[in-house]
């Protein structure tokens, strides 16, 4: 097809991204497509030994209406950190619960609008982080992730480029699987040692770190003895919502510095009572089950749909762009010179495709991300199949 012709498929196309402001707004519109390829949320199906648990969860309800509080939220924290490796949070017993990492995000956004700072946000990342703290009146100013990627440098970079009072990573970074662990301890030291030098308090989204687990290549290690023992000031925010399909019924954690404990738990408080305790007994038999199987069920569904895409893209305009961690997304670039991933979204849109361009990842310069475009993997393969399929006849079809 000649480049008039792929304008014209483009402009007859339905616009998905008419006042949609953020990624979010586009995911709402995703749930009623045949396809969702947009949201990171879990949509496969249950393992055999998930579905023995959603066949116990009237047991689950029952024991969770009986016991106490205290209890249910102790064992899922002890299931979490356990599965994590990460020793030294499970024994310092101060992590603060709640059910959406938006929510703790909020938490941590609150307290860098409560002490007056500023803020250096990673980009790109998933733009909610950015709203959020713009919402709560917290400046942001973006630091490219690039500035990481040389451990040699990491030091001097940051003391380039940070001139606020926070440093906000996430690490594995969402879309491009980017983490820090692809250096050993060494990438996060440089990370901590430079936050400490220089007085910074540093915020780290952990929300896709299970998918370093078992993992040979970027194994995560005990990063909270490194915290904890460096003196450095820092909030670290933890999810389960990437990871087991379990209709959203999630539970995210705050985690924060001695320095800083009271003043975050305060703002906590005055969010939020507690999570559910039932939510937490199911969640504590999913992490049990995930220890016990090495994460086995959710990566090889990942990773099946990740050769999926391989195989999709392959000889198309499309470069998979290949993850330093293996997360739930992929994140291809766009070799074109006149279509955008805007442009690929509205074409994959007509048949009933839905994924998420790039430009809303980079928050600060949309247009940076015009050249990208993610798709969601956390899906039942058989039908992620069927949409890679569309996507190829799609790409084939409307570019020469």
């Amino acid at each position: 097809m000649n480049p008039n012709q792929s304008q014209t498929a483009i402009d007859s196309a339905v616009d998905p991204a008419v006042d949609l402001l953020d990624l979010t707004q586009h995911e709402i519109e995703a749930l009623r497509t045949r396809y969702n390829l947009a949201d990171a949320h879990t949509h496969q199906q249950q393992s055999p030994r998930q579905r023995e648990i959603v066949a116990s969860l009237p047991k689950l309800w029952y024991q969770a209406e009986e016991g106490l509080q205290a209890h249910y939220e102790q064992r899922f924290t002890e299931a979490f950190f356990r599965l994590h490796r990460q020793p030294t949070a499970l024994a310092r017993n101060k992590t603060m619960l709640s059910y959406a990492a938006s929510i703790s995000t909020m938490v941590a956004g609150m307290f860098l609008k409560q002490r007056r700072m500023a803020v250096t946000l990673i980009e790109p990342c998933f733009d909610n982080l950015h709203d959020v703290l713009a919402n709560l009146g917290v400046a942001a100013y973006p630091l490219d992730e690039s500035a990481l990627h040389d451990p040699d440098r990491i030091y001097s970079e940051l003391k380039r480029r940070v001139r606020t009072d926070a440093l906000f990573l996430v690490d594995p970074n969402n879309p491009t699987g980017f983490s820090l662990l692809q250096f050993g301890r060494r990438g996060f030291e440089e990370v901590v040692r430079f936050c400490k030098d220089h007085h910074k308090v540093l915020v780290i989204d952990f929300c896709f770190a299970s998918f370093t687990l078992f993992d040979s290549e970027a194994t995560r290690f005990d990063v909270y003895e490194l915290l904890e023992s460096s003196g450095v000031t820092y909030l670290a925010i933890e999810d389960t919502g990437k990871t087991w399909p379990v209709q959203d019924a999630k539970c995210a954690m705050i985690t924060s510095s001695d320095d800083i404990r009271e003043a975050v738990y305060n703002l906590h408080t005055s969010v939020l009572l507690n999570v559910s305790p039932f939510t937490l007994n199911m969640l504590a038999h999913y992490l049990e089950d995930a220890r016990h199987e090495q994460l086995a069920s959710v990566r090889d569904v990942l990773n099946r749909n990740r050769d999926q895409v391989r195989k999709t893209l392959d000889g198309t305009i499309l470069q998979y762009q290949e993850p330093a961690v293996k997360v739930s997304v992929a994140w291809a670039k766009v070799n074109h010179p006149l279509l955008t991933a805007t442009d690929l979204q509205r074409l994959l849109y007509v048949e009933g495709v839905y994924v998420l361009p790039g430009r809303y990842f980079y928050w600060s310069e949309p247009s940076r991300g015009d050249a990208y475009i993610r798709f969601a993997l956390a899906r039942d393969p058989e039908m992620f199949a069927e949409a890679m399929d569309i996507t190829r006849q799609v790409l084939d079809r409307n570019v020469a």
